[in-house]
């Protein structure tokens, strides 16, 4: 009697649960404990009778005694087992034959794949069945049900084929839905599923060139109990677990047709084998694939959830992160998906650690996680939290802590997801209980900033909120949320309107930050490795909304305070809170109504000198005016790092006198601080600058900034010379030696010259000394540097006491510097008046107002060109910042550009900066005329190498200083020596043609003396072009002078043409004409009597003539002769 169809859905439903693989089972086929599955039940261990079954039928590989208890075991476990003789009967089936057949119709099935339908009268012959293939097959015999299940799988795998060719993945029933039920009837059936797991079983071992297993899983994942049949196929073969699961994984789309029978299969077969489970859901991970199964297979292992979200939402792997938020945005709204399992799992364990707070010992920790999970959820995931999540999240986030590290870090993070979450206070409320909680929050700042030990408090955190809020800068307090939850979340300004209103109108108005900014403790020992929000970031944001101005609080002695405290690595944000401060002194309020009265007020030089008491290179000048005595409360600030606080206190300073100076017309006549540079003359800002340098890394936010301050303010402090100099390479690398005695030194400087090798003990040792040790030798080492320097001291003790000049240098340059030239020149009265009215400023002649005995010693007269290029790089700064303070104003009160000024400031440092080379050259020219011994010559070579390298970088740092001075001349012997010792002397051929316009025959002289040595140290095609145009102006003027001045012209340019032949021979032809015809000239003249203009001569007149045109004429005949011994006779030529 035929079944109802409910009676047989049930029938088949119940087979295939029958039909489970356990566990427990896989594992003991695994491993192949046979004694354990003979201790399972028959139904157990039914699925994986056919390999059992095989197993005991086929003779072993290896006859050994192990094998033989195996197989008798095995058959100990299948006797008994009524179903095993079926099975049997399987193995008895000629597969040879049948796979012979199966071959055939595979054939045939590709010849017939290009038509679309074909009836089951076509097909049901081929099975030999008359009476449909469900009642057949019962009916069939052994051989016939195993071609009935083989051509069944067959069919499916190519229906599953062309539907995939069509651009699907599940098989689509053609038009004879009849046709379609026939063929999926056996494998849909649960009825069938035992025999049908065991002819594949069978047929995988016996087939395997027409079978595999990875595409019969692809057929089999269509039907409804194919994620049975697998597992029973993989449970045996067990070998090809990994294979099988790697292949599902690969190949599945959820959103495919197949997609969620895929995912059953995988849960099956992850439930048929626990402890691969973790590894499928790595591999998950690592393929990118099937989310779901992730999750689920997450959520069997419960505890490690939140670890494992944390880790794809905030791990380093972007890709991960990028394709679990999309699984997220597109999964919120499904029913019963895995994500909803996952919510329902982390709200449980939300509300279970709220609730138990007080008895979870690590709750903070539980808890900080939680937060920031759900953060990630929210900012990367997009996940919109329903109201049970939202009102569980404003639970946990509201909670007090206890004090502690973790209950700051707890409380911070909680502060950061209300300000990222805004749906945390979308009602009144949660509103409510946010503001109690901030309150809270500000009650307890001061117990939890002095119990946990924290670096920074949530005081200031709060403050610094409320303070971008007040400003409006959510994009910094986007950047601050971010950084303290360690993701990047987006905050919208639409959405923090709440939240800010709670800060800015119930917790703190800009009256109450500024006060209570201000009484905040400074942080001691602040320093860039400090992490978190410290009160340095609230007073930067106040300062630079003026906040602090608004309401009249006043902030310097904090800031100054805070200066004292800070170390290295310098914290990056005081260089810019020493910035804004700067600002709010100077520049006026933009809004225009500030009263000037309640201006900040800038530091006191005893302030300043405070921070620089306990240095021993700070040497003030003598007319400065003595400071007060430091008050009681300054007294008590201790300085806690001497090189960090000097460094900002050196970078206020120079920050504050070129902010001044740049906004002097904006200042409106309001009166301003201004510095004495007898002063800051005073501090070591050279030395600290290479401190800073030293230690670049820990300086590296105010290292630079200063740097560029000292060079536009004060050149002289930072020149080329002394960064390249080896001295300053080593000037911090000195270790601590014992200090000298200051009478041994005193000795071995008044000895020098009877006993220098006590001087070459001495100075060695004092270069081993640090500068801060050495600048206390100063004054005695530069009274005694005449007599050092003398002649008769030897060599090397004057180059050890250069080495120590440039060490000391180094350190204070402009201190240095003065009482350098007072002990050179005893009677500097002139030289004192001046510095004092200038306030240290040196006027750059004085330097080389000495006899020329001073400047023709070489080491006198390095260290006097190294001062004179430091006092005119600071004379030119000094006239700037003249001008500056000193502004024409018209009428209107506006800046008027007055370009005389200019042209005069211009003028007057071009004057000194040739006249100091006019001096030079002089002294080069003296030691020229005196140079007759080898010692002599000797000494010219070494004052000429250092001259012409001083005028080579004056030239060519400023090269219309070459025009000026060659313009104005020097002596013409010096030219040979200039030239050779000035490499930049080749500029002067681009000009050098212009000064013989002028109709001066002494400078038309020097300009040909010149051009000729000049093109015979750089014959290039320019200077031929040069060479014939200096040519054409010897014939043009010998052709228009007198006698006399013809006879004068001609001695001094025959040398320089028998130059330019010399350099150019095809000038040759040129310059003999020019003799030829200028001898011809003086004979014609001296025969006659006559000068140019046709006039008789007395007889005296007569002879003279005659005498000087024979004097000439010789001079051309020997210049003649030099050109044939240059020119014709130079083998070079042919």
């Amino acid at each position: 009697m035929p079944y109802d169809q409910k009676t047989f859905q049930s029938c088949t439903r119940l087979a295939a649960k029958m039909y489970v693989v356990s566990p427990r089972v896989f594992g003991a086929m695994q491993t192949l404990d046979i004694s354990s599955l003979a201790s399972y039940p028959e139904r157990e261990i039914r699925p994986v009778l056919p390999s059992l079954v095989r197993m005991s039928l086929l003779s072993p590989l290896d006859n050994t005694t192990a094998s033989m208890e195996s197989r008798k075991q095995i058959l100990a476990v299948l006797i008994g087992i009524e179903v095993v003789n079926s099975i049997v009967s399987y193995l008895q089936v000629n597969y040879h034959e049948l796979e012979n057949d199966l071959k055939k119709e595979l054939l045939t099935r590709q010849k017939l794949a290009g038509v679309t339908s074909f009836d089951s009268q076509a097909q049901q012959p081929e099975y030999g069945l008359q009476s449909g293939i469900a009642l057949g097959f019962e009916r069939a015999d052994v051989a016939r049900k195993v071609r009935v299940v083989l051509s069944e799988i067959f069919n499916l795998q190519q229906q599953v084929g062309t539907n995939c060719g069509n651009g699907e993945t599940k098989p689509t029933p053609p038009p004879s839905t009849s046709a379609v039920a026939t063929h999926a009837e056996i494998l849909d059936d649960g009825i069938y599923l035992e025999e049908v797991v065991d002819i594949l079983c069978i047929a995988l071992a016996e087939l395997p060139s027409l079978l595999n297993l990875l595409e019969l899983v692809d057929a089999l994942v269509h039907v409804s109990n194919g994620h049975h049949i697998v597992c029973a196929l993989v449970a045996n073969f067990p070998d090809c677990y990994r294979d099988v699961v790697n292949h599902v994984i690969t190949n599945c789309d959820e959103e495919g047709n197949d997609g969620k029978n895929r995912l059953a299969l995988l849960m099956a077969l992850s439930e048929m084998n626990p402890s691969q489970a973790l590894a499928n859901r790595a591999l998950c991970v690592e393929l990118l694939k099937v989310p779901s199964l992730m999750l689920k297979l997450t959520l069997k292992h419960p505890d490690d959830l939140v670890a494992f979200l944390t880790g794809l939402l905030l791990g380093n792997d972007q890709n991960l992160r990028s394709w679990f938020a999309l699984y997220i945005r597109t999964s919120q709204k499904r029913k019963g998906d895995a994500l909803n399992l996952v919510r329902v799992e982390l709200l449980q364990k939300t509300i279970k650690i709220t609730s138990q707070a007080s008895h979870i010992k690590d709750f903070n920790l539980q808890g900080a996680v939680l937060l920031r999970l759900y953060c990630a959820l929210r900012g990367i995931g997009g996940l919109k939290f329903n109201d049970d999540e939202i009102n569980a999240l404003s639970q946990l986030v509201t909670s007090c802590p206890h004090a502690s590290p973790s209950g700051v870090r707890f409380v911070t993070l909680a502060l950061c997801m209300l300000i990222a979450c805004p749906s945390l206070v979308s009602t009144i409320p949660l509103e409510n209980k946010a503001v109690e909680w901030l309150q809270w929050l500000i009650r307890e700042d001061a117990f939890f900033c002095t119990r946990s030990g924290s670096s920074s408090s949530l005081g200031e955190m709060l403050l610094l909120l409320a303070i971008h809020f007040h400003s409006n800068q959510i994009t910094a307090i986007s950047e601050m949320v971010c950084s303290t939850l360690a993701m990047k979340i987006p905050i919208r300004p639409n959405s923090t309107n709440r939240i800010k209103q709670l800060f800015t109108q119930d917790l703190f108005t800009e009256q109450v930050v500024a006060l209570h900014a201000v009484r905040v403790p400074v942080t001691p020992s602040l320093n860039g490795s400090i992490p978190g929000y410290l009160p340095v970031h609230c007073i930067h944001q106040l300062l630079k909304s003026r906040t602090f101005l608004k309401h009249k609080v006043p902030i310097k002695s904090w800031i100054f305070k805070q200066i004292c405290n800070s170390v290295r690595p310098v914290h990056p944000v005081m260089p810019a809170l020493v910035e804004v401060y700067v600002n709010t002194l100077i520049i006026p309020n933009p809004t225009g109504k500030m009263s000037i009265d309640h201006m900040h007020r800038p530091f006191t030089e005893l302030e300043i000198f405070h921070v620089f008491r306990g240095s021993p290179l700070t040497f003030f000048t003598e007319e400065m005016q003595p400071l007060p005595v430091e008050s009681e409360e300054l007294a008590q600030i201790e300085v806690t790092c001497p090189l960090t606080a000097q460094l900002l206190m050196i970078y206020y300073l120079m920050l504050y006198e070129d902010t001044r100076l740049m906004n002097l017309s904006a200042l409106g006549g309001r009166k301003q601080k201004e510095y004495a540079q007898s002063f800051i003359g005073g501090l070591p800002l050279k030395y600290l600058l290479q401190r800073a340098h030293q230690y670049h890394n820990d300086y590296l936010s105010l290292f630079h900034p200063l740097l560029r301050l000292i060079i536009s303010n004060y050149p002289h402090l930072s020149m080329v010379d002394d960064w390249l100099e080896e001295h300053y390479q080593d000037i911090t690398s000195c270790l601590e030696k014992p200090a000298l005695p200051p009478q041994l030194l005193t000795q071995a400087l008044d000895t020098v010259q009877s006993k220098p090798q006590l001087a070459i003990r001495v100075f060695k040792r004092l270069l081993q000394l640090p500068p801060e040790t050495l600048a206390q030798y100063a004054q005695e080492l530069v009274h005694h540097m005449p007599q050092v320097f003398a002649k008769p001291v030897p060599r090397y003790v004057k180059d050890l006491y250069y080495d120590l000049w440039l060490r000391l240098n180094a350190v204070l340059p402009s201190t240095f510097w003065i009482m350098s030239l007072r002990a050179i020149n005893h009677k500097a009265d002139a030289l004192n008046r001046r510095i004092n009215a200038r306030e240290s400023l040196l006027e750059p002649m004085d330097v080389l107002g000495y006899s020329r005995q001073v400047l023709c010693s070489p080491y006198m007269l390095v260290i006097l060109l190294r001062i004179l290029k430091g006092s005119l790089a600071a004379y030119k700064t000094y006239l700037n910042v003249h001008m500056q303070q000193k502004q024409v104003l018209d009428k209107n009160g506006l800046v008027q550009t007055d370009a005389d000024r200019e042209e005069l400031k211009t003028t007057l440092i071009a004057s000194q900066e040739s006249a100091a080379v006019h001096i030079l050259l002089e002294v080069l020219e003296h030691m020229n005329s005196k140079a007759v011994g080898r010692v002599q010559q000797l000494e010219l070579r070494e004052i000429q190498g250092i001259i012409g390298t001083y005028v080579h970088q004056a030239f060519i740092s400023e090269p219309s200083l070459a025009k000026l001075v060659h313009f104005q001349t020097y002596p013409k012997s010096v030219i040979p020596m200039i030239v050779a010792s000035v490499p930049s002397m080749h500029i002067c051929i681009d000009f050098v043609h212009e000064f013989l316009n002028v109709t001066e025959m002494d400078k038309q002289i020097f300009t040909i003396e010149l051009t000729s040595h000049l093109v015979l140290n750089y014959s290039i095609p320019k200077s031929l072009g040069v060479s014939k145009f200096c040519l054409n102006v010897i014939q043009t003027t010998l052709s228009l002078l007198t006698s006399s001045a013809k006879c004068k012209f001609l001695r001094h340019v025959l040398p320089a043409i028998v130059r330019f032949v010399e350099t150019f021979p095809i000038l040759a032809d040129d310059c003999v004409n020019i003799l030829m015809n200028t001898g011809r000239s003086l004979h014609s003249q001296s025969s006659l009597g006559v000068n140019t203009m046709q006039m008789p001569l007395t007889e005296s007149a007569k002879l003279c003539s005659y005498r000087d045109a024979q004097l000439h004429i010789t001079m051309i005949e020997e210049s003649f002769k030099a050109l044939i011994e240059v020119v014709m006779q130079k083998s070079e030529l042919y």
